[in-house]
């Protein structure tokens, strides 16, 4: 019972989440004035950040098949594409539902092991926390003075400095008492990071490591190509410094695990970064609304296609590998 529940809420939670966002946000921004936004918006710029995103999606298919390799699965360019969109598709339903999904086709079509995929997906998904961390770290780096400066207008700085020697010396404790317990939730805290670190590792053993370090510094190139090339779209956010741009891509790729597929979460934390700037609430709120939309319709018609083209691609192509 405790089992069903605690899943159940872990489908329900985020679709609520969402829910509350959307109905927040359109309460923010008419539905007439967002519409406005939409009408005047420069397709040209829209319709380029989709192509931009579609890129990364591909890459991400090809990156897919330097994993499998090693351990003897060559499998066909197609069911990797379509196994990716489908699971984009399938993410917007149920939160991670996808990644299962992503596994059991290629069981299903290519006679990979689920967990073997399943094993695959994590370690990309390690990869791709190290690219975003690296992206945080830079945005630091760079916007150092005004983060700094935010801050300190903010909040008192002696406060600030007792708040993070407290925060470190927090965390050092955390992770002694885990390092020692014995308990089932400390070794799964372990067993977790030392999967991430493996992880890590994994990839510097394959035997095409650098493409795949490629394939993934391309794959986030191209959606920050695709969120700046958007911003160009509406005259209000065409000239904003590159400080917002790179906050409120960082904000809009948490608000993605927020809920589902970043509905209703993925305008808003760009609202929210945008405010860090004095950027006004309503073309904000159009931008997020006009990149969420434009990713989303790409997402659910080629996510479709693939889910129906499937059957059709392995019933004909059962002896031919791309």
């Amino acid at each position: 019972m405790k089992f069903n529940i605690k899943n159940s809420l872990k489908i329900i939670l985020p679709l609520l989440l969402g829910v509350f966002l959307v109905w927040y946000s359109l309460s923010r921004i008419s539905i007439e004035e967002l519409i406005r936004y939409f009408k005047k918006a420069d397709y040209a710029f829209i319709f380029l950040g989709m192509v931009l995103g579609l890129l990364s999606h591909l890459s991400r298919a090809y990156r897919w098949r330097f994993q499998l390799e090693p351990m003897g699965y060559k499998v066909k360019l197609g069911n990797s594409v379509m196994a990716v969109f489908a699971t984009y598709l399938i993410n917007y339903t149920i939160p991670r539902a996808g990644e299962v999904a992503r596994a059991s086709i290629l069981t299903n079509y290519e006679n990979v092991p689920f967990e073997k995929g399943i094993g695959t997906i994590v370690a990309e998904r390690v990869a791709d926390m190290v690219v975003m961390l690296s992206i945080i770290a830079i945005t630091l780096m760079l916007e150092f003075d005004f983060i700094y400066g935010f801050l300190i207008e903010k909040f008192n700085p002696l406060k600030l400095i007792i708040a993070a020697f407290g925060g470190l010396v927090f965390l050092g404790v955390i992770v002694w008492l885990i390092n020692k317990s014995k308990s089932t939730f400390a070794l799964k805290v372990k067993g977790f990071l030392i999967g991430l670190i493996e992880g890590v590792l994994s990839i510097f053993k394959m035997k095409k490591k650098w493409a795949f370090i490629g394939h993934t510094l391309f794959i986030w190139l191209m959606y920050l190509l695709m969120f700046y090339v958007t911003s160009f779209a509406l005259p209000e956010t065409s000239n904003l410094p590159i400080a917002a741009l790179l906050i409120a891509f960082i904000a809009a790729s948490f608000s993605i695990a927020a809920t589902n597929g970043g509905i209703g979460s993925y305008p808003e934390a760009i609202v929210l970064a945008f405010s860090l700037f004095s950027i006004a609430e309503d073309p904000s709120r159009a931008f997020g609304w006009i990149m969420w939309a434009s990713q989303t319709f790409a997402i659910i018609v080629l996510g479709g296609f693939s889910l129906v083209y499937l059957p059709i691609f392995n019933r004909k192509n059962t002896k031919t590998k791309i």
